[in-house]
């Protein structure tokens, strides 16, 4: 075979043109894609547990975005946190928690009860410094003593703000007094109103319960009466949980008991007494008009979050996730869960919960 007959056929000019347009083509397409790959990338990554920098209080990734997800937020650390604390707390880690669970299932919530003290705010917070939970999620702030504590041991506790709910105030059903002032409320708890017929109603013992100081979930008192049991009356009759507390309510004619609003107002077994600042200005707990008796649970309370969200309604619990600042993989859980809660999609759970989020 001669090389001219070894030669290919030449190609004509158009064929040229043709051919270089797919090469361009396949060029633009390969940068067209890597780009896009670029900018996707850090949206899909999921934090390989590293650990983070310590956030300030009231910080949060989500950097004011209007449409922030579970997925929006990083640094989520991969394992198994305990986590523990505040019953007002309930409703959230029935609902927000599942969802989260499904979104982050890299991060993995374990609810752990105390086995020495009833589940609550303080002993909740005791059990953070104690290293038997990764963070807390309180109705109240860590207090100084507490906070002291801490230093002590080598660090600090932060405390971050992610909802709001009321404190309501439970009585027996047959109770012939319809609201209390703020004032008259602490003074029953320090022992100086003893006798409803002290405050116009029937001559009767009046029984308080509650948590132990130590262990309390909401407090109704300035931060220098937390965690003194020498405040309170020598009449308190201290109760496990918040069940145990309505339980004896409901079987006590003079009893009375306080506890986070969604804790108590959907329950049927109890009276709930409006609250003011002064007698002339008394706002309830639920949304008027109250649900009768006989038409729970078919029909039940619900909590007056309008009123808890204007200020009208005077006594209020905020709630909080407490970490540890020990630049840990247990401070970035804390901090992630923050974040996570914070979220436009979290704060949206937290009202169905049932609580006033923080937007």
């Amino acid at each position: 075979m001669t090389n001219e007959r070894r030669r290919g056929v030449p190609l004509s000019k158009d064929a040229v043109q043709i051919v270089r347009g797919l090469i361009v083509g396949e060029l633009i397409t390969i940068i067209i894609i890597g780009g896009l790959w670029l900018w996707l990338r850090p949206r899909l990554q999921i934090d390989n547990g590293t650990f983070s920098r310590p956030m300030s209080q009231g910080t949060s990734t989500t950097s004011g975005r209007s449409d922030s997800t579970f997925q929006t937020i990083t640094n989520v650390p991969i394992g198994s946190f305990k986590h523990g604390g505040s019953t007002a707390w309930a409703s959230i880690r029935t609902l927000v928690d599942a969802q989260i669970q499904n979104a982050r299932p890299e991060l993995q919530l374990l609810y752990v009860d105390p086995t020495s003290s009833s589940p609550g705010s303080g002993s909740g917070i005791q059990m953070l410094l104690d290293g038997k939970l990764d963070f807390v999620e309180s109705s109240r702030p860590p207090s100084a003593a507490e906070q002291k504590i801490a230093t002590q041991r080598g660090f600090q506790l932060a405390s971050r703000q992610v909802a709001v709910d009321g404190i309501a105030i439970a009585t027996h059903p047959s109770l012939q007094v319809s609201g209390l002032t703020v004032e008259q409320l602490q003074q029953i708890y320090f022992g100086k109103i003893t006798n409803w017929k002290q405050l116009d109603g029937p001559d009767l013992a009046i029984t308080p319960f509650s948590q132990r100081p130590e262990s309390a979930d909401t407090v109704i008192f300035g931060d220098k009466e937390i965690l003194n049991q020498q405040t309170f009356g020598s009449n308190i009759q201290y109760v496990y949980s918040p069940t145990e507390a309505l339980r004896r309510v409901n079987q006590t004619p003079g009893g009375i008991y306080y506890a986070a609003a969604r804790t108590i107002v959907f329950q049927c077994t109890v009276k709930l007494l409006t609250v003011g600042l002064d007698s002339t200005k008394l706002v309830s707990p639920y949304i008027e008009p109250p649900v009768s008796k006989n038409q729970c649970p078919q029909q039940r309370n619900q909590v007056n979050t309008e009123a808890i969200n204007d200020g009208s309604y005077p006594i209020i619990t905020k709630l909080y996730v407490i970490t540890k600042q020990n630049n840990s993989q247990q401070q970035q859980a804390g901090e992630a869960y923050t974040n996570l809660l914070l979220t436009d999609q979290g704060q949206q759970l937290i009202e169905e919960a049932g609580l006033v989020p923080m937007r």
